[in-house]
């Protein structure tokens, strides 16, 4: 009975020293899947195991294959304020690369719409000719309150130091008020004139560059409104004050 107990005891010693020599360490594991992480922490040690380091979570972390050759690189895990930052950047390159796509779009529909410089002239042409005829009408309407006011006057002129009628004063006011709404009318008509022609000029002076072979999206960005927009439309304010 003796002699089988110390069988058994030596077998059962054999067998978990055995057992122990064959369980795997976390490196041999790793060499087994073929991942090896490695890093060196803030104290200068070089880690590795089967997975993420804990201890390399700020730190850049290599992932190797078997044969210790790097296969990816795992950056830095930020902190909030790297993490806004960086975010920051990306929202400011994806804008300005949306802006350069927008004014490469914008540049090759400007030369196609505009080959040469006999057809932007004529476009400046239409676009100042809408304008023109309003101002023409506006100044019409002037010259029409201005006879409708002489009559006026010189009816007035007999209640000078008397109470004038009402019916008279309120005919004059009225010829004031449409008086100064149509002066006031030309002076912005005057102003889309000049909007107008300014933004021609912006455009030529671009194309110009882009017809000498300046590549589309080169020029910086193409100001937002442009020439080839249409133009804020005047003929409600027109109408309205010509009612008056």
């Amino acid at each position: 009975m003796q002699r089988i107990a110390r069988h058994r005891t030596f077998s059962g010693a054999l067998l978990l020293s055995l057992g122990t020599a064959l369980v795997p360490t976390a490196g041999a594991q790793a060499m087994v899947s073929g991942t090896i992480f490695t890093c060196t922490d803030n104290q200068g040690r070089k880690l590795t195991s089967d997975r993420l380091i804990a201890d390399c979570i700020g730190r850049e972390q290599r992932v190797l294959n078997r044969d210790g050759s790097v296969q990816r690189i795992i950056a830095p895990t930020m902190t909030a304020d790297e993490r806004a930052d960086f975010e920051a950047r990306e929202q400011r390159r994806n804008a300005e690369a949306k802006a350069q796509q927008e004014a490469i779009r914008r540049d090759r529909n400007l030369v196609q719409r505009f080959p040469n410089e006999n057809m932007h002239t004529k476009a400046r042409e239409a676009a100042l000719d809408d304008v023109r005829k309003s101002v023409q009408t506006t100044e019409s309407r002037l010259k029409t309150l201005a006879t409708e006011r002489k009559p006026l006057m010189e009816e007035a002129e007999f209640y000078v130091g008397r109470k004038m009628p009402a019916q008279l004063r309120q005919q004059l006011d009225a010829n004031d008020a449409a008086t100064e709404a149509q002066k006031s009318l030309v002076q912005n008509q005057q102003s889309e004139i000049g909007r107008i022609n300014a933004l021609y000029d912006s455009e030529l002076a671009r194309l110009k560059k882009l017809w000498a072979g300046a590549p589309a999206g080169s020029l910086g960005p193409v100001p937002m409104a442009s020439a080839s927009a249409p133009a804020p439309s005047t003929a409600s304010p027109i109408k309205a004050a010509a009612k008056k």
